[in-house]
């Protein structure tokens, strides 16, 4: 039987590439981490809605 590893909230904000889609994980208060699933489309939306919010 594999080795169960334990699930941790910690860790860094970070996107990856698997097939057609991008997955995106981002800490959240109070432990554990929100983890998106978007395409290349849903990607540039988001962008753009970040350089609205901040300004680049």
């Amino acid at each position: 039987m594999a080795a169960m590893k334990p699930r941790t909230g910690d860790g860094p904000m970070e996107v990856a590439q698997e097939g057609r889609s991008l997955i995106m994980r981002v800490p959240i208060d109070g432990g554990g981490r929100l983890v998106l699933e978007i395409n290349d489309e849903e990607a540039q939306a988001l962008k753009q809605c970040l350089i609205d919010a901040v300004g680049e």
